[in-house]
């Protein structure tokens, strides 16, 4: 229960990266153009997908849809950072950032669980290759991505339902440029242990990061029983770019969620939201572009296309 004579906060305030007015505005450029490169690659990635045939794979099935989950991932939290930029008022409702924080595991979660069906789709075609059609059929495909989607929503509004029993008093300063649970439960009023507990049970029984492993250690497996290089390296060429996106997703996301409230460091928890949050949706298209032949070429014809167009 909230404590006397305090008042529930209705309202909280968002210290963001800095409070120099100056520094506010070279902060607004620089993640604008990180923003609209988010927008922009993702979105081309979305349309080459799309309007190439020869892209009409399992593989890029599940890259078009990563590319979706990291424009809505980044959108989130990116255009409410933007407005505080530039904003004298730096606030948010409690229902906004309650909000912001579902909207987030509901984008981060997906995230998490499409780079699994993606593990999962590089396990089958390095390790079991004469079943691949098979196994990743067009039924299982939807059917992985529709569960990716399900389970990031019940993921979500497990933490959320009992973030709503939380009440906030005293200071609503977070010290953060978004609404993220750890920095939010560390201003409540009333006990939540069993929110940290929900927290991190929730993140490890999810078994994503599990099955991603566990496919990562086949493939690398089946990858050094090739006796040739030139198959070594045209094996691992077909994931190289998904075990880049993986590594940097979940080494900041893992630490940020599940390292004990004691070694909390405000700039260290800020970098980390930022490379998990808004520099990883930016650089998945990046990567896959710059790491896969058949993304370029395909990317080439596209663009061939709209200048035969015009």
């Amino acid at each position: 229960m909230p404590m006397k004579n305090q008042t529930t906060e209705t309202e909280f305030i968002l210290l963001g990266l800095s409070s120099d007015p100056q520094m506010q505005i070279f902060l607004f450029s620089v993640f604008l153009v990180i923003y609209l490169i988010t927008l922009g690659g993702n979105m081309v990635i979305i349309v080459v997908i799309k309007v190439d045939s020869h892209l009409h794979t399992p593989m890029y099935f599940f890259l078009f849809h990563l590319s979706f989950v990291d424009i809505c991932y980044s959108s989130v939290t990116v255009p409410n950072m933007l407005r505080n930029f530039l904003a004298v008022h730096k606030t948010i409702s409690v229902n906004g950032c309650i909000a912001q924080i579902f909207f987030f595991f509901l984008s981060a979660s997906a995230e998490i669980f499409i780079l699994s069906a993606m593990a999962y789709d590089r396990y089958s075609a390095i390790c079991d290759p004469l079943r691949y059609m098979e196994r990743m059929s067009k039924r299982i495909c939807v059917q992985l991505v529709s569960g990716a989607w399900t389970i990031a929503f019940f993921y979500a509004l497990l933490n959320i339902i009992f973030t709503l029993k939380l009440h906030f008093c005293g200071s609503n300063q977070i010290h953060h440029f978004s609404c993220e649970l750890p920095p939010l439960l560390q201003l409540a009023c009333t006990d939540t242990l069993t929110n940290q507990v929900v927290l991190l049970t929730s993140a490890v029984i999810s078994g994503s990061f599990l099955l991603t492993l566990i496919s990562y250690i086949y493939i690398v497996s089946t990858i050094l029983r090739i006796r040739s290089a030139e198959g070594r390296r045209k094996a691992f060429s077909t994931c190289s770019s998904h075990l880049i996106v993986v590594g940097l997703w979940y080494l900041t996301a893992f630490f940020q969620y599940t390292k004990p409230s004691s070694v909390s460091s405000v700039v260290l928890d800020e970098i980390f939201s930022i490379q998990y949050s808004i520099l990883t949706p930016m650089l998945n298209p990046i990567i896959y572009s710059l790491k896969n032949k058949e993304v370029k070429i395909a990317l080439g014809k596209t663009l061939g296309k709209l200048k035969f167009l015009k």
